[in-house]
């Protein structure tokens, strides 16, 4: 077990701002097996017959089931189910867990693999496009399907599992490569895999001795708290530096449950930090990000990125404009401390990797100074050295 002399006192008024999620049906379910991650991988709300224990159906949520049953599946926890608003369809964790009939048309740009993940694998499961680092694609199991997966082509698609033979050829691959000091384990979620099983992949990776960081992307602190547990901690921690990237994508999500996930890695000295995805109608507002942002580095975890949402087929509905994320940075950088500002990127379509995006604050420039605006709209002028 994890040594809970490590844990962090965290002040009580601190802690009282986060509540713990309701059990919506499952309130009758025993502690024992409530807190038990795999309990609530198996009851896995997966029909629309499930959802309808949880939830008032709408019609579009019940005719994008029924047309989407083939194209991508309903997966969700029981405790990420529960916070769902049972009678309004545009909850924000709602709109990100259940089915619409938007989901069966693809705008004209919409592909499978918007990233190119794929055409730049040089061996199964491993895309390597930056000179340093590699994404690991280890598994398509998760505990939730999101509606705006980057990976829908994968993520329970059995046909897509990578099998011990192909996870072994990519730490070969990795370690007949020295230029890789980074490696990014992903899926599916990798956290859905039991301690050991993910011990013995963390170990092999940290034998190799070019492999100076480990990254996990994991939504687990998010749609299933129950699994950062003191053990897995413990496992996270043994093969340090290991690093945590999360997926919280509104203050809604920022449940007491989530709150103590993350201070169990923050106080194992494991660095958590977010990447936001923007999405219509959920978190495409500065307020709901300035609220989510400070909510999550009161649970230390540090938001790291706003993703502009991929491309991928059928989730346009959840895009917006780029100009609407410009928007939300404005309202974000000046507004509010620098930790709680993440980078706004596009991952470029293509394969063209992670580009920022800042709204302009320069006004004028020439080769003796440069006018800028602050948040405020006043504009300064800098001056340039003479020499």
């Amino acid at each position: 077990m994890a040594d809970e002399s490590i844990a962090s006192p965290v002040h009580a008024a601190i802690l009282e701002r986060f509540q713990p999620a309701s059990r919506g049906p499952w309130v009758d379910i025993p502690d024992t097996e409530w807190n038990d991650w795999r309990w609530h991988m198996r009851n896995s709300l997966t029909t629309l017959e499930d959802l309808a224990r949880v939830i008032e159906i709408s019609e579009d949520e019940s005719a994008g089931a029924e047309g989407g049953r083939d194209a991508f599946k309903i997966g969700i926890t029981p405790y990420y189910a529960a916070l769902m608003d049972r009678m309004d369809p545009g909850c924000p964790v709602r709109l990100q867990a259940t089915p619409r009939t938007a989901e069966l048309h693809a705008d004209s740009c919409d592909v499978e693999d918007p990233l190119a993940e794929e055409r730049d694998m040089p061996v199964r499961g491993i895309t390597h496009r930056y000179p340093d680092r590699v994404l690991f694609y280890v598994t398509h199991d998760c505990a939730m399907f999101c509606r705006h997966c980057t990976r829908k082509r994968k993520v329970a698609n059995p046909a897509t599992a990578a099998n011990e033979a192909q996870i072994q050829e990519g730490i070969e691959y990795i370690r007949r490569t020295p230029a890789v000091r980074d490696v990014i384990v992903s899926g599916g979620d990798p956290l859905t895999w039991g301690d050991d099983r993910l011990a013995a992949l963390l170990a092999q990776l940290r034998d190799i001795p070019h492999v100076e960081i480990i990254r996990i992307g994991t939504r687990t602190p998010v749609t299933l708290p129950q699994r950062i547990t003191p053990d897995l901690v413990s496992i996270i921690r043994r093969f340090q530096p290991v690093f945590v990237n999360t997926h919280f994508n509104h203050p809604k999500e920022t449940t007491r449950e989530a709150f103590e996930a993350c201070g169990r890695l923050a106080d194992a000295g494991v660095p958590v930090g977010n990447q936001m995805v923007l999405l219509r109608g959920i978190n495409d507002d500065a307020q709901t990000v300035m609220e989510l942002n400070h909510r999550l580095l009161m649970m230390r975890v540090k938001p790291y990125y706003i993703f502009q949402c991929d491309p991928t087929r059928g989730n346009s509905h959840l895009r917006t404009t780029v100009a609407r994320g410009l928007e939300v940075m404005e309202g974000l950088r000046g507004w509010t401390s620098g930790m709680a500002v993440p980078y706004y990127v596009i991952d470029a379509p293509g394969g063209g990797g992670k580009v920022p995006l800042l709204p302009s604050y320069v006004k004028y420039r020439d080769s003796s100074k440069i006018v800028v605006r602050n948040y405020r709209g006043t504009e300064h002028t800098y001056w340039e050295p003479e020499t």
